[in-house]
């Protein structure tokens, strides 16, 4: 059972995309057999808002869509090259995604951006999300020197992916200070310095 925290914004940075190592990173955590990588295909929206609403970014599968129309319809043919989708051989099913998005003015400078990496509830523990984030994390670093992310103290497992994936927190004040010990007590695992 899951401990009740919570609900904070984070902020995480990655200060350094290193390709090199994320490679290494990519190699120790490869995709179980069964399971392959591809890339999102203009007009899959439809299935990146399923597996979004699955695992519960949104209420509803409109709302995602909504949402999707808003921060990616303009630019689908980016989505094309930075969206990825975790594929179930057997069914064909796409059953995980994530982007790897950019942000040209975040605190001033270029940064890629970690957008969400979800798993289909019905799939998640089966060791799909590291490899998966590190396919987009590995095409940030072909076009980006550094990149961030936005997640939810609720979410400390992918939090605790994150840091191993070398990235940081953001501390911007008082209720992030508060947030990260908060997460620090539930993953016992120290964070901050």
């Amino acid at each position: 059972m899951s401990p009740e925290i919570e609900k904070i914004t984070v902020l995480m940075i990655c200060d350094r995309l290193e390709k090199g190592k994320l490679k290494v990173l990519a190699e120790r955590h490869p995709l179980p057999a069964g399971y392959y990588i591809r890339k999102y295909r203009i007009g899959e929206e439809g299935i990146w808002a399923e597996i979004e609403t699955a695992a519960g970014e949104f209420k509803t599968e409109k709302e995602a869509l909504d949402y999707f129309e808003k921060e990616f319809g303009p630019y689908r043919h980016e989505m094309e090259e930075r969206c990825f989708f975790v594929i179930h051989k057997d069914s064909g099913r796409a059953i995980g995604t994530t982007t790897a998005w950019y942000n040209d003015n975040y605190k001033g400078q270029n940064h890629g951006r970690i957008h969400w990496v979800e798993i289909h509830p019905d799939f998640q523990g089966r060791k799909l999300a590291k490899p998966l984030l590190a396919t987009a994390m590995i095409y940030l670093a072909e076009h980006h020197d550094r990149a961030y992310l936005v997640s939810h103290t609720t979410r400390y497992k992918a939090i605790n992916m994150y840091l191993d994936f070398g990235f940081k927190p953001e501390l911007e004040n008082n209720e992030s200070v508060r947030a990260w010990k908060m997460v620090e007590e539930i993953l016992e695992r120290k964070i901050l310095d």
